[in-house]
């Protein structure tokens, strides 16, 4: 399926040119061309347990390897802002300062590989093809965030609930099948909805035939054309 807007657009454009991430890398007794600090260590979390807390120490990057990881920021005012969910393969945790901007935590069970951050960047220093991997997944992060930001303007919550639905289905390995790994407050908390408001919408896209769910999780898109134009 295509990306939807200019952010989309960029990040396939970046994961065409660059790949997806630090493809190279290890979990395992392998290594990146015989450099032991290229090896990162498995871990698993259960669902809601935190990586990672707004202001620790970045010393680690994180990849994940299966599950669904979400990054956040809480509010002054208590309330829950995600600012996006990284699946498999994806990169995580990767700073400009010394310490986590946002919060990570799993958002369904999960694997992921942590990297120590100063072994990852002094070998990023000698290896270019490692540099480009990182570069990528920065690149990746603005344009993913630039194009939440302009998912969160939109005015309704069905224009709001399509885009995320169009990106599950980008993510999915069953075509238009969709496995919803994260609850419905981790997607009312990205969409800067309510919970009664996304469960209303997802109530309103099957009653209109544009998808049909099976269970809490599971969601077929139908009409796939009809939501694209809901977020044209």
């Amino acid at each position: 399926m295509m990306m939807l807007g200019a952010g989309g657009a960029a990040a396939a454009a970046i994961e065409s040119r660059y790949g997806s991430g630090m493809a190279g890398l290890r979990a395992d007794r392998n290594n990146y061309r015989g450099d032991r600090r290229a090896t990162g260590r498995a871990r698993s979390f259960l669902r809601n347990r935190e990586i990672y807390c707004e202001g620790d120490d970045a010393d680690c990057v994180f990849k994940v390897d299966s599950g669904v990881v979400r990054t956040y920021k809480v509010l002054r005012d208590g309330r829950r802002q995600i600012h996006a969910f990284h699946r498999s393969g994806s990169v995580f945790g990767l700073e400009i300062g010394n310490e986590y901007g946002l919060s990570a935590a799993a958002a369904s069970d999960c694997a992921v590989i942590s990297y120590d951050r100063r072994n990852l960047e002094a070998l990023a220093a000698r290896n270019g093809q490692l540099l480009l991997q990182l570069f990528s997944s920065v690149l990746l992060s603005v344009a993913r965030a630039q194009e939440h930001s302009v998912s969160l303007g939109r005015r309704h919550a069905v224009e709001k609930l399509a885009v995320f639905l169009i990106e599950c289905g980008e993510h999915s390995t069953d075509g238009d099948d969709i496995l919803l790994e994260m609850s419905r407050k981790d997607i009312a908390d990205y969409l800067g909805l309510t919970i009664e408001t996304v469960s209303r919408t997802f109530a309103d896209l099957e009653l209109r035939g544009f998808i049909q769910i099976s269970g809490a999780r599971h969601i077929r898109l139908i009409d796939i054309s009809v939501l694209r134009e809901l977020c044209a």
